[in-house]
């Protein structure tokens, strides 16, 4: 790699502030506050605002669209269209 040109990549702390967990990873970003981690260490913090813990794909909790009932619905309402 050339010097002088990649940002600097170091230990951060992403805080989800919805669910109240963090968790300490590499990054190139970077963050004003700093935060005192498990080990004892001060890492610089970088609060998002969603993650894998309440994500509602990971959760559990996403909903599933029912595509076809809507198609159903759609036909019901308006006829279904003839072929050409």
């Amino acid at each position: 790699m050339r010097k002088g040109i990649h940002p600097e990549y170091g230990p951060v702390v992403f805080r989800d502030r919805a669910a109240n967990h963090a968790f300490l990873t590499r990054s190139t970003m970077t963050g004003e506050r700093t935060v005192e981690w498990e080990d004892g260490n001060t890492y610089p913090v970088v609060d998002v605002e969603i993650s894998n813990v309440s994500h509602p794909f990971y959760t559990g909790t996403a909903r599933v669209l029912d595509t076809a009932g809507r198609v159903e619905r759609f036909e019901r309402r308006y006829g279904k269209r003839g072929r050409a």
